[in-house]
């Protein structure tokens, strides 16, 4: 049974099919429908009759009081507006009371932001986009609904576990606000694997960052979130040379508290000015008390069920598990809206993308779509999500429909601007509707995707 496991998941390496290394509650049921075995070849079929969530697991922090840091962010601008916060820090059982005086600036459609430049405001209305839009300027970033691409990074063609079809400088010039992906630490250093570096291999975290970097310096009106999954669960210590090495570090957000609940974050103009305009979360083992740059995600964000593999996308709290409905309101909080398809073999666990049904996932509207959901989570909650993660966004009931969704949420009119010209990637295009049959071939190291 070894043996053919081995050659399992070298027949997976083949084709780069993910395989999920995280620890999961999963209830996945498959079928062998028939195995043979000669001293030549092995033929084994598996079907997936039903599934349901995945769900990650590891360990989360939480605050019973909160930390009040210095601020560090100088500004030379015209102040147009005062904004004067009191923090309050505790420490040895002493409590500090200091005052600081803060702008909030109006943004001109002529300035052009360096480290050494000095801003002038217009005294009229402001005529700068912030992220795409005038109207988000003097908005909070907690107050601001992001497209998010799901695995940015993944970008491979004909390869059926690429999540997106546009490299990352593509993704941004689109609209994309927030990158995910998965981490992993490979021979001594950050690699972006979807879910094996064995299997997928998208290169160095630095080499990503660096282009993410790029884009941030030609385009200083714009903020940038990158979600880390951090899937080895180590020290965040080792992701400090990838974001100090790629420049990243120099526009990277450092919050005034931990954690940050969602009326203690700045307006985007602030964040602008300040020129700190990345904001860098960490799903597991984050530590801000001694790297501030990186973000513990779940004490200051919460997500809906992980990978879903139906079409229902309940707009419940997954992650973190146990929070109250109260504390979930004081955090910002993102959508999960990539239907998987899953298949399980020997305990190998593989998520893939449901390409098929993107023009109904990626819609406006409809049972399943992002649009219906995004609708729901807004009820619900009362408030819009921030965060609406997605797989090959630029797909949809028409390109660019996720971002007509974002701007619904955002109350402003979508700009129309999707999508890129060239896609890196193809779209293997599979379904769960009826079933999906694998066929694996060992003699000939080839596998198919066929429908039932």
């Amino acid at each position: 049974m070894r043996a053919t496991r081995k050659w399992f998941l070298l027949a997976l390496q083949a084709l780069a099919l993910p395989v999920s290394a995280k620890s999961t509650t999963s209830k996945v049921t498959t079928t062998v429908l028939s195995t043979t075995s000669t001293s030549s070849a092995s033929d084994i079929l598996v079907v997936v009759t039903s599934a349901s969530e995945v769900v990650p697991t590891g360990s989360y922090l939480s605050y019973t009081t909160t930390i009040t840091l210095a601020r560090n962010e100088s500004r030379s601008t015209t102040e147009t507006s005062t904004l004067t916060a009191t923090n309050t820090t505790i420490t040895n059982g002493t409590t500090t009371t200091a005052t600081t005086t803060d702008t909030a600036v109006q943004l001109s459609g002529t300035r052009v932001l360096t480290s050494s430049s000095t801003a002038t405001s217009s005294a009229g209305a402001n005529s700068q986009p912030c992220n795409g839009y005038t109207e988000f300027c003097e908005r909070k970033y907690s107050n601001i609904t992001m497209v998010t691409a799901h695995n940015s990074p993944f970008v491979k063609k004909n390869n059926v576990a690429s999540n997106q079809a546009y490299p990352v400088r593509t993704q941004l010039e689109d609209g994309i606000r927030m990158v995910s992906f998965e981490a992993h630490y490979y021979e001594d250093d950050i690699y972006l694997c979807h879910t094996s570096c064995e299997l997928l291999n998208m290169g160095t975290l630095e080499a990503y960052l660096t282009n993410v970097t790029d884009w941030l310096k030609e385009n200083p009106y714009e903020v940038v979130t990158v979600l880390i999954v951090n899937s080895d669960y180590v020290d965040p210590s080792n992701f400090t040379a990838p974001i100090q090495n790629s420049g990243l570090i120099d526009y990277a957000y450092e919050p005034w508290k931990i954690p940050m609940n969602v009326s203690d974050w700045p307006t985007l103009s602030e964040m602008i000015l300040a020129e700190k305009r990345a904001v860098v979360f960490m799903d597991y083992q984050a530590n801000q008390s001694a790297i501030p740059y990186i973000l513990d995600e779940f004490s200051q964000m919460w997500e809906t069920p992980f990978s879903p593999l139906n079409a229902s996308f309940p707009c419940t709290v997954q992650r973190p598990p146990g929070i109250t409905a109260a504390e979930a309101e004081e955090r910002m909080y993102m959508i999960n809206h990539n239907l998987d398809i899953e298949v399980i073999f020997e305990e190998v666990e593989i998520l893939i993308p449901d390409t098929a049904q993107l023009n109904t996932t990626n819609a406006v509207s409809g049972y399943g779509s992002l649009g219906l959901m995004a609708n729901n989570c807004r009820a619900k909650w009362d408030r819009p999500p921030n965060f609406l993660l997605v797989d090959y966004y630029n797909d949809g009931n028409f390109p660019g429909s996720v971002f007509e969704v974002a701007a619904a949420m955002n109350n402003v009119t979508y700009n129309g601007k999707c999508c890129g010209t060239t896609s890196d990637a193809s779209q293997p295009v599979l379904s769960a509707s009826l079933g999906v049959l694998l066929v694996v071939t060992w003699a000939g190291m080839a596998l198919t995707w066929e429908m039932l």
